[in-house]
């Protein structure tokens, strides 16, 4: 993570290692998605935990994907939902052949506002980098 962040461990940024990840509090969260079959059940770490760690200051988060996807996501949205970083689906470890190591969910099944297209364009797997502006 880099950008408008206040905890940093090399240079102006911080990365976090899977160890480091797994320190943050674990959730689950249970949904259908646009891209999978039926209701999936998602393990990780919530998007503001992270923010949290880190300072985070701005009011968007960058997020890049390992195919170059980037996609500017609103903060309110982190704390609005309980938007999951997703490192396991269904008891698996997720990894980059099936969107993995990180994916960022949506409860897109707990508000009816989330199963508008503006939000599924925010969950992005295969998640790399994030900028916080």
């Amino acid at each position: 993570m880099s950008g408008e962040i206040t905890t940093t461990n090399h240079d102006d940024e911080a990365r976090f290692d899977r160890a480091l990840l797994e320190s943050l509090p674990r959730h689950r969260l249970s949904t259908s998605t646009v891209v999978t079959d039926g209701i999936n059940h998602f393990e990780g770490f919530l998007m503001r935990d992270l923010l949290e760690r880190v300072g985070a200051e701005g009011n968007t988060a960058v997020a890049l994907a390992l195919n170059d996807y980037l996609i500017e996501i609103p903060r309110e949205d982190f704390y609005r939902y309980d938007v999951l970083v997703a490192d396991t689906m269904d008891g698996e470890r997720l990894t980059p052949r099936d969107k993995g190591p990180l994916w960022i969910v949506y409860p897109r099944d707990d508000h009816r506002e989330l199963q508008d297209i503006r939000y599924d364009y925010r969950w992005v797997w295969q998640l790399y980098q994030l900028e916080i502006q």
